[in-house]
């Protein structure tokens, strides 16, 4: 799955600041691909308002 960057983290609690960190998003806009696991989904979830989601067959 792709990982877009969408929206700053400023302003939001630390935790989701790290878990941005944690799925290796580093900018704003950037793209990161993982594989489709709990945990991923978990982080995604956790920050669903700040990142965009992109299935990839």
């Amino acid at each position: 799955m792709a990982i877009t960057w969408k929206k700053s983290d400023i302003g939001y609690p630390k935790n989701q600041r790290r878990t941005i960190a944690a799925l290796g998003l580093r900018r704003l806009n950037r793209t990161v691909e993982h594989e489709d696991t709990p945990a991923i989904r978990g982080m995604i979830f956790k920050v669903r308002h700040l990142v965009e989601v992109k299935e990839i067959a």
